[in-house]
């Protein structure tokens, strides 16, 4: 029964058209390269925020996608960290977090040389530091089936089946060539890079060649194509978009590993990539806005006001989920409700805080006015 692609005659020669997907294709270009030409014109301490913005929300999405919830702080340490932006660097208790934030810096620092089983075992290491009970920067090698299951012990509904460990040597010295020989300038090049993007990960998620952690270096591979394709580190978050609708991910994932005709697939992917190019240009947006709200309320906030601003910016446009009032402004800042009301009253003078929902007494919740 060939239940699954790598059981195919057909096995790993994929099929596809382009022909619903040329418009996000253009489109795809066309944001790259505003989005690179807005960060060049943005002063360079702007152009590394936004830069260690976006790969802190690859590494927590792409965790959160697994089920794995990584502390922000930790992440945003250890990137910083390896990206040398820290003077004295402080302990990263969450070995996890660290070890994604070195995974993405590697990724971007070495996207422009080949794919070995060198680097990928490296990723692996980088990803899984701490893991007990697994192989950690090694093929699998278990007799047992590699299967992704869902459902109650008993009740368990498999819904794909990888090819089994003593294929996955031979399986990933093919994968490896491939997307070598398919990078641009390769005997096989593929020019549309999220096109080889979109290959790259399915290809590598079906053969599966490690006891835990595919979808994360799968993710990252993808990273390392379109950073390929484009000639530069991509600005984007794959796995923020891929999360967003995770169902559509793993129900897109499941049907392509049933055959070697993909065209649902890279289109599937092509427009999840397109998603992450516009958060991408929204996030550069909001990084812009941070920079120029610091700068004209230099003057107006105390550092104690400046805690909580930058608090409630870590999660994004919108700030907290229900706003700023005076009892979370206290428990940041370990003041009394008093005076959280005070310095809250103080910045609202200032402009540096909006009212939203309804205004008065208690219930009054607060926006950053950016």
């Amino acid at each position: 029964m060939t239940r699954y692609n790598w059981q195919q005659k057909d096995w790993p020669y994929f099929e596809f058209s382009l022909q619903g997907i040329e418009d996000e294709l253009f489109l795809f270009a066309e944001k790259t390269g505003k989005v690179t030409g807005i960060l060049n014109a943005l002063p360079e301490s702007t152009q590394t925020e936004a830069i260690v913005d976006i790969m802190v929300s690859e590494a927590i999405k792409t965790s959160e996608i697994e089920g794995e919830y990584l502390s922000r702080k930790d992440v945003l340490s250890s990137i910083r960290k390896n990206l040398g932006l820290v003077t004295s660097p402080e302990y990263i208790a969450d070995r996890k977090a660290a070890g994604i934030g070195e995974l993405m810096i590697d990724v971007r620092n070495t996207h422009k040389e080949d794919l070995t089983e060198k680097k990928i075992f490296a990723w692996h290491k980088m990803l899984l530091r701490g893991s007990k009970g697994i192989e950690v920067g090694a093929w699998r090698t278990h007799e047992e089936p590699m299967q992704v299951v869902s459902g109650a012990m008993g009740k368990q509904k498999v819904h794909y089946e990888a090819p089994p460990s003593a294929r996955v040597p031979k399986e990933m010295d093919r994968y490896i060539a491939w997307f070598n020989e398919t990078a641009p300038g390769g005997k096989k090049e593929i020019k549309k890079a999220p096109v080889r993007s979109a290959i790259a990960h399915l290809y590598f998620e079906t053969i599966h060649p490690f006891e835990d952690g595919n979808g994360r270096i799968g993710r990252a591979i993808a990273e390392k194509a379109l950073s390929q394709g484009t000639g530069r580190p991509v600005l984007l978050s794959i796995s923020k978009a891929i999360e967003a609708k995770k169902n559509d991910y793993y129900d897109a994932l499941q049907k392509a590993q049933s055959s070697n005709e993909i065209t649902e697939w890279i289109n599937y992917f092509v427009k999840t990539i397109l998603t992450a190019q516009i958060d991408a240009e929204e996030l550069i947006d909001f990084t812009l806005k941070k920079t120029k709200f610091f700068d004209r309320h230099k003057n107006d906030l105390s550092e104690r006001q400046f805690k909580v601003i930058r608090r409630m910016l870590e999660e994004g446009p919108k700030g907290f989920a229900g706003g700023m009032n005076a009892s979370k402004y206290g428990s940041i800042t370990r003041v009394s409700k008093a005076t959280a009301t005070r310095d809250l009253q103080d910045m609202l003078k200032t402009g540096a805080i909006v009212p939203f929902g309804e205004a008065g007494g208690r219930s009054t919740k607060y926006h950053v006015n950016l």
